[in-house]
């Protein structure tokens, strides 16, 4: 009988060992960090814009479409309540990635619009703020790429056996994960025309 007890206690630990809770906890922990920095460095590029736009508006006052289409941008983006709970939510993380989309786009339009100003391109404050942008955006894309690479790695270990039965155990779903907003039209290639 004592073997018995301690053969099923050696068998009920090895399968525990191998169940993945613990990679679980590993994973997700990995992915809330990742989100803090996604956070993180939106955040940075939010605080950067009324700092652009107040520029902007001192040489392109009669660009105001623009600059309201930024201010409205970054509002929504401001309105959205981004809790480490928002990875697990796929219908409020698609709600922020679009508001963040919009924000970028606005941006673009601005940068864009800057372009026929070029006492503004000259401002050496107007270049600092562009420059600081720009490093932003950079951040950005580094660590949207950590969090995918993380989302990754988890969603592979709740779709995988045996950890799965683990994930259905203990109500592990897969994650979202960032998505190109228009899928369609970067899958087409752009058409050049030199002329006749």
């Amino acid at each position: 009988m004592r073997k018995l007890m301690s053969a099923f206690l050696l068998a009920a630990t090895l399968a525990l060992t191998g169940c993945g809770y613990n990679t679980f906890q590993s994973q997700d922990e990995q992915i809330n960090a990742a989100w803090g920095e996604v956070l993180n460095q939106y955040q940075r590029r939010a605080d950067l814009v009324p700092n652009l736009v107040n520029t902007v508006k001192g040489y392109a006052s009669h660009e105001k479409e623009v600059l309201e289409a930024v201010t409205v941008a970054r509002s929504k983006v401001g309105s959205i309540q981004a809790t480490p709970e928002l990875v697990n939510d796929e219908q409020a993380f698609a709600k922020f990635q679009a508001a963040q989309g919009e924000l970028t786009s606005a941006l673009s339009r601005l940068l864009v619009v800057s372009e026929n100003y070029p006492q503004l391109k000259a401002d050496a404050n107007f270049r600092d703020l562009q420059a600081q942008l720009e490093g932003t955006e950079n951040r950005i894309t580094v660590a949207r790429n950590r969090y995918i690479a993380s989302v990754k790695d988890y969603n592979i270990t709740v779709r995988s056996f045996p950890s799965n039965l683990t994930a259905m155990a203990f109500g592990y779903k897969t994650k979202p994960s960032f998505t190109v907003e228009n899928e369609k039209a970067i899958s087409t290639a752009p058409k050049v025309d030199f002329g006749k």
